[in-house]
């Protein structure tokens, strides 16, 4: 590997991962200047399967035989070598994992590529929590999703929290963004052309249960989520063939949005099973 050991927080070399809790700086830093961090060695690993390609990583001298053992096919990576306080300072948080990586950020596919092959899809809109983002992506890894679609407001799935909330999963599901809902080229215009059929979970009066809606899923399923408290925008309820609720009882009339793409992605997943 090309070990490059460093003391200095202020370091040039060490820019792409300064200040890493400053919001602003994160979003100039990485998709404007298209890089996003990898935190961990498992997480980078996943990336590298990916093909998505490291610029350096930062890691402490205890995690070196883990960067050693993933970084094979790309021994001209630098690996900046600190310590613990060093990394800490750079970023503002304890470095468990031990290991960060600057990551170039690779183009995102056509909406019908992603779709092509795919039978069950998540469309994500507007969510805003990273975590959520994080963790839907891991449900649809898990649960047999095909595709993740996020909407043009939706919080970044490369972004770091996201990334190790999905645990490295954002790698492994295929996704790219939409376009905004209407218009001939518009979200729901490619969806319909992909041959997909959207469900929206929401609450409405027109709503079909889960249970009878996963009874007999059609071919294709897109499962249209909605942003933390707002829930879905009225352009997004009118793209849908049909609206969705899951049964909920104890007063409780929704769950988080992470959890009822779980949900509805092992109930419609096992429709489309037979």
């Amino acid at each position: 590997m090309r070990i490059e050991r460093i003391e200095d927080a202020t370091d040039a070399r060490l820019a792409d991962y300064r200040d890493l809790t400053d919001v602003a700086l994160r979003r100039v830093l990485e998709p404007e200047g298209g890089l996003y961090i990898a935190e961990s060695a498992k997480v980078l690993a996943r990336a590298l399967a990916a093909g998505h390609v490291p610029r350096s990583v930062l890691a402490q001298e205890r995690w070196l035989p883990d960067v050693e053992a993933v970084l094979g096919a790309h021994p001209d990576v630098p690996v900046y070598v600190v310590p613990a306080a060093v990394a800490e300072g750079l970023t503002g948080y304890a470095v468990h994992r031990g290991v960060l990586a600057a990551m170039h950020r690779p183009a995102l596919p056509p909406v019908g590529h992603v779709l092509r092959d795919a039978r069950l899809a998540v469309v994500l809109e507007d969510i805003v929590d990273h975590t959520n983002v994080g963790a839907a992506f891991r449900a649809a890894a898990g649960l047999g999703a095909d595709a993740v679609l996020v909407t043009p407001r939706c919080a970044d799935p490369l972004y770091r929290r996201s990334v190790r909330v999905s645990m490295g999963t954002v790698f492994q599901v295929p996704w790219t963004r939409l376009p905004e809902w209407d218009g001939e080229d518009g979200a729901r215009a490619q969806l319909a052309a992909a041959g997909f059929h959207v469900a929206a979970l929401a609450l409405a009066d027109d709503a079909v249960s889960l249970d009878d809606f996963a009874a007999d899923p059609p071919a294709r399923v897109a499962l249209l989520m909605g942003a933390e408290g707002d829930g879905l925008s009225r352009r997004a309820l009118a793209a849908a063939d049909t609206v969705v609720t899951i049964p909920m009882s104890g007063g409780v009339d929704s769950l988080n949005v992470a959890a009822a793409s779980a949900v509805a992605l092992w109930a419609v997943g096992r429709g489309q099973r037979g």
